[in-house]
């Protein structure tokens, strides 16, 4: 047996998620770190009016995820696996020792400014809730064009994925849907996880050839293909093409199941991933690390590290 640790994609920020982080030394030097490395006051990033620009958002997930996971991990026994839904890979790759966090977030300040600068407006991403992945791909075949453009995003469950296009095209698919299935416009204001942010994309990659990654200390579990990455140029490839390929999360969950993890951990903000993962994790425990007792996490990654061993 072993342990997952995840870390949410955009969309689970939260207005003062970086002020109710708790009170450690460990949390303070990550506040401290970004600070320094950015050149701003990161207090400022969480801020209802701040968290309109997707390069805070993507910030305040980076900050929150590594300051927290750091925070968990003193003096624990470590997960075997780590793994993050889209911006959820930075923070994953802090934790697996691939990237430093001084780096990660140069490039995720890089990565915001991309995506915010290429769709500033009328694109987005949406959620679809109780429609099986046929059904999508064939809405998805009728409403996308070059005027239109819609694409498969995100593929978090069996009856659960996202779509990301134009605002015109997202109408014109979820109209055809009629009273089939929920939908959830997402906080997320680009379009991600597809073709649109090729260009983006391209230029991140040329970014993360300046920077150096290692071969991950722990499991790497990519989102994006829901295989373990064992090697740097594996994981470099994997983080700066993440924003513009499928998230196939319902794989990569059970990639980590099928592997022996039967704890996994998700950490701040909110506990989407969590419901995510009961659906596979038929044996075992899914929490998150909001509103649980941080001694009660600790004690579950040690019975589980012992198992393990």
């Amino acid at each position: 047996m072993s342990s997952l640790l995840v870390f949410p994609g955009q969309g689970a920020q939260q207005p003062g998620m970086l002020h109710r982080l708790p009170e450690a030394a460990v949390v303070r030097e990550c506040l401290d770190e970004a600070r320094a490395v950015l050149g701003e006051d990161v207090a400022l990033l969480d801020t209802p009016q701040a968290l309109a620009s997707t390069r805070a958002v993507q910030l305040c997930l980076l900050i929150a995820g590594v300051a927290c996971a750091r925070l968990l991990l003193e003096n624990t026994v470590l997960p075997a696996y780590v793994a993050g839904l889209s911006i959820g890979a930075y923070p994953a790759a802090v934790l697996a020792e691939s990237l430093a966090f001084a780096d990660a977030l140069r490039l995720v300040s890089l990565r915001g400014e991309l995506m915010q600068q290429a769709y500033p407006q009328g694109y987005g991403m949406t959620a679809l809730i109780g429609l099986e992945l046929t059904a999508v791909d064939k809405l998805l075949a009728q409403v996308h064009s070059a005027g239109t453009p819609v694409y498969l995003a995100n593929i978090n469950a069996d009856n659960q994925c996202v779509i990301a296009g134009s605002d015109e095209a997202m109408r014109a698919l979820v109209a055809l849907m009629g009273r089939d299935g929920v939908v959830r416009r997402l906080a997320v204001s680009v379009p991600s996880h597809c073709p649109l942010l090729d260009e983006p994309a391209q230029v991140l990659a040329a970014a993360f050839a300046q920077v150096p990654v290692q071969a991950p200390r722990l499991g790497y579990l990519s989102a994006s293909s829901a295989r373990l990455l064992r090697g740097a140029e594996q994981i470099r490839d994997d983080l700066a093409f993440n924003m513009r390929r499928v998230v196939d999360w319902r794989g990569t969950v059970q990639s980590a199941y099928e592997r022996g993890a039967r704890l996994q951990i998700e950490l701040p903000p909110g506990s989407v991933l969590t419901g995510l993962a009961r659906r596979v994790f038929e044996q075992g425990t899914v929490i998150a690390f909001d509103g649980a007792r941080l001694d009660s996490l600790k004690a579950l990654l040690d019975e589980e590290g012992r198992r393990h061993r």
